[in-house]
């Protein structure tokens, strides 16, 4: 197990395999969003074989609708089937059009790198590359399992905060060394801090950091939910209180770094966490966690990287100073009792 492959390989999952695609897969284009939301749509189609006819309109829907709030969905800035895209958003061509372009030029390197992650193919497939032969994908039964996941919605939620991430990045034309991911506490969404200090909404919080933490509470290892309609919604909690901000101001208490997703019981419950400082022991977890971060690609990656430090060391020891000047000020630890495996 590498540092690379430990997100999946500590619990070698469907769901799991899936997150390492949306998280840790490239971003060249937003494609293999697209792709990934297309095959959720497809979850109960009754073939296993899709033709690209048949997958390409729920693909081009996803980026179509993309488009309309932000008009780059690539880092090249030439695509003939964006272009398509943009034409049918300005109705200049007939939805059957658009479908043509999307077969001819929307999946050339999507299909291909879907199950790429970190340099080397996934050991899970969720579709087998048949254009050749039949002019398709086929689903396989590792797909049709994770479609009866009961997590397959969050999933779903998670690649569309990913998306959001990704694309407002490109839309901002933002350098890696000043892109910069603020936390609003009252609506728990995260937004983008321009170099012109305008703020502008991504997305849900929850949505954005659920995968990372593979739908657990960060501190008892409860499955949690993103699903504002769930009695299982998860609570954003700040690891170190946000009370502390008196005492280490240059410190982000309120940024990325410092949020996690906690189940009711451990933010609030009878023994919760409250204003306590975890115990020393998690915080090695959410140095874990912010890697995970830090090894997916940007914007979270440079947040992460600038608040905490560019290399390893400087970002344990960013932790470490944090901690010491919190156990300054709150004398109390807390830690709840393990509701599950350690998984990340």
């Amino acid at each position: 197990m590498t540092e690379d492959t430990r997100f999946y390989e500590i619990e070698p999952s469907r769901e799991n395999y899936w997150r390492a695609i949306i998280l840790f897969g490239r971003n060249v284009a937003s494609y293999k969003f697209a792709l990934a939301k297309a095959l959720y749509d497809l979850r109960s189609h009754p073939q296993e074989l899709i033709r690209m006819d048949e997958l390409a309109p729920y693909f081009a829907k996803h980026i179509t609708e993309h488009l309309k709030h932000c008009n780059k969905q690539a880092t090249s800035s030439q695509s003939r089937f964006l272009n398509a895209c943009r034409t049918f958003n300005d109705n200049n061509i007939p939805e059957s059009k658009l479908i043509e372009e999307t077969v001819k030029f929307g999946f050339q390197n999507v299909i291909d790198a879907f199950h790429n992650v970190h340099g080397g193919e996934l050991p899970c497939r969720f579709f087998l590359d048949e254009r050749k032969t039949n002019g398709a994908i086929r689903l396989t039964d590792e797909f049709y399992q994770l479609a009866e996941s009961s997590l397959i919605h969050d999933l779903n939620i998670e690649t569309e905060a990913r998306w959001r991430l990704v694309e407002t990045a490109w839309e901002l034309g933002l350098s890696r060394h000043i892109v910069q991911i603020g936390y609003d506490e009252s609506s728990h969404v995260l937004n983008a801090i321009t170099i012109q200090n305008r703020r502008v909404t991504i997305t849900s919080s929850r949505d954005a950091l659920n995968g990372y933490q593979k739908g657990r509470c960060f501190y008892c290892y409860k499955d949690i939910s993103i699903d504002t309609n769930s009695s299982e919604l998860a609570d954003v909690d700040h690891f170190f209180p946000y009370k502390l901000t008196f005492c280490a101001a240059e410190k982000p208490i309120n940024g990325v770094a410092n949020l996690v997703l906690a189940c009711k019981q451990c933010n609030r419950g009878s023994n919760g966490k409250f204003d306590r400082i975890p115990k020393i022991t998690l915080l090695e977890r959410l140095y874990q966690r912010n890697e995970y971060l830090i090894k997916s690609h940007h914007p979270l990656r440079e947040t992460l990287m600038l608040q905490t430090g560019i290399t390893e060391s400087e970002r344990r020891s960013f932790l470490n100073s944090a901690y010491n000047c919190a156990k300054s000020s709150i004398i109390m630890d807390w830690a709840p009792a393990p509701c599950g495996e350690a998984i990340f």
